[in-house]
């Protein structure tokens, strides 16, 4: 059976156009809500096999999406590699503060013992394949170096990531090492998630627009682009999805140097430039404002009629800019999944 998904990201004609939604597992739904209670903290859940498939599945049983992807977390790779992490109520991410050559050495960098603290993550992987209808695709991801490293150095969620962008304008030698050995750990974990059953790859790089010229390419655009190329040497059959939130126009930038399958943009990039700058390049992915899908009704289907319009099926994933909100009513993603899949029959009727 064909994989809509899959078949557009490696150049087949699709049944139909491809839908998933960026957190699609997540507080939203109420079954998500028992699961993660019951996991009796958030790092129980991502590193309880049977808990992450059940959650990552969940929104497959409500809607009629085309993928499911992993549930876990970006940070599970600076935890494997010894950085103390900690997830708070109301606070979100807290880890032990990067910040000199010294911090970055005392990080782990044995490929043995990460994958040994990461083994409960592939094996969701597999548990969620092996469930799957055979005409779903399995997603696994992690976060770009930059956006990891970020988190890192600030010690968790930070407004402007200050000390971040210092590093970078600096030049600082300890960033720049801890950006290569956070690019062989997701060359890594990518790779040991594909040989687990992940058939499509996102990178999610959520802080990518804090950088521009030289400095969006050294510590955005070229780590990517390094995941990429070793990822396509050992699994040429595996589509990678780029998500260079913030970039704008620079999003032509991002798919030459990365040489991305799919590219991931985010609301405010216009649709139309979109399909005159970047669908002959590589997929396009996206892109309704998470807000509207909050607000439902007739201006969340009027945008998504937008995107409709102005992206060819077959050069396109349906999904939103960024992630689903906690907010956002279940039935209106129903609504919204039902109105894409009347609008593409219609135009092919």
């Amino acid at each position: 059976m064909s994989k809509p998904l899959l078949d557009t990201l490696t150049g087949l004609s699709p049944s139909r156009r491809p839908v998933w939604l960026m957190r699609q597992a997540g507080r939203y739904l109420p079954e998500y809500r028992e699961v993660r209670q019951s996991a009796g903290g958030f790092l129980n859940l991502c590193y309880t096999p049977e808990l992450a498939c059940e959650v990552t599945l969940q929104p497959l049983r409500r809607f009629d999406l085309d993928a499911a992807i992993l549930f876990a977390d970006i940070l599970l790779i600076p935890q494997a590699m010894g950085c103390d992490l900690d997830f708070r109520e109301n606070e979100g991410p807290v880890l032990r503060k990067i910040g000199s050559v010294s911090d970055v050495g005392q990080l782990a960098s044995d490929i043995d013992e990460l994958n040994k603290t990461l083994s409960p993550v592939y094996d969701a992987v597999s548990a969620i394949r092996s469930s799957l209808d055979s005409d779903k695709t399995l997603i696994g991801f992690c976060g770009a170096p930059w956006t990891v490293a970020t988190y890192m150095i600030e010690g968790g969620t930070s407004v402007e990531r200050a000390a971040s962008r210092l590093a970078a304008f600096a030049d600082e030698a300890w960033l720049n090492e801890l950006i290569d050995k956070l690019v062989v750990s997701s060359i890594e974990y990518l790779s040991c998630q594909v040989e687990a059953g992940a058939e499509v790859l996102q990178i999610f790089d959520t802080w990518s627009g804090d950088l521009s010229g030289d400095l969006l390419q050294r510590y955005c655009f070229a780590p990517i682009a390094a995941i990429r190329s070793e990822l396509k040497k050992r699994y040429p059959h595996v589509p990678v999805i780029g998500f260079a939130r913030g970039v704008g126009v620079s999003q032509t930038d991002f798919i030459a140097a990365s040489e991305v399958d799919g590219v991931s943009i985010e609301w405010p990039v216009n649709t139309k430039w979109a399909r005159d700058n970047l669908i002959e390049h590589c997929i396009v992915q996206g892109n309704l404002d998470p807000l509207s899908l909050i607000g439902g009704g007739d201006g969340m289907l009027n945008a998504t009629r937008l995107i409709l319009q102005d992206l060819p099926m077959d050069r396109h994933i349906f999904n939103l800019g960024h992630g689903i909100r906690k907010e956002t009513p279940p039935e209106h993603v129903g609504e919204l999944v039902s109105f894409i899949r009347e609008f593409d029959g219609a135009a092919k009727a």
